[in-house]
């Protein structure tokens, strides 16, 4: 890899919600799994630090703090090279796993009718995008799944049999 270089910086975020009512904790949960959070320990999530990270961490604290609870931004950059390689690579294997899902789900519709892979293209190209999104630390499965994806009948495809090109 080359010489050794400091560790980055990352946003984090430490919050803290009532347990009642649980609907305001669990949307916050949700919005921070999107988000591809690294979860450091119990209301304490990070992401590599940029403006688009930390604006999405900051409306989340303020949600956080809109429903009663405590909640902090922070920037931090973890003490050895070996720590943050650490939480990379656990970040990706989480992306791996869903990467690994949407190639095998690709897999299986290589047998359906054309009109059927043509709308579980559509949907597997969104979840693929909503992937992409919290992927910070691209592990090989992201183009693996691509590939099979893009192997499946689109619906670009379908439509433009038959039809004249301008």
């Amino acid at each position: 890899m080359g010489a050794e270089r400091s560790p980055g910086t990352w946003v984090l975020l430490s919050y803290r919600m009532p347990r009642e009512p649980s609907t305001p904790r669990i949307a916050v949960w949700r919005k921070l799994k999107r988000l591809g959070v690294a979860q450091l320990s119990d209301g304490l999530v990070a992401l590599p630090a940029d403006a688009r990270t930390r604006e999405h961490l900051e409306w989340i604290a303020d949600e956080v703090m809109e429903h009663g609870g405590m909640a902090g931004i922070w920037l931090a950059s973890p003490a050895t090279q070996a720590q943050e390689r650490q939480l990379a690579e656990s970040m990706a294997a989480a992306r791996a796993d869903e990467y690994r899902a949407l190639t095998a789900a690709a897999a299986d519709a290589t047998d359906l009718p054309a009109a059927e892979q043509s709308r579980l293209s559509t949907r597997l190209r969104a979840d693929l995008r909503r992937a992409n999104r919290r992927d910070y630390f691209p592990p090989p499965e992201r183009e693996e799944a691509r590939a099979a994806i893009d192997g499946l009948q689109s619906p670009v495809h379908s439509a433009g049999k038959g039809t004249a090109k301008r």
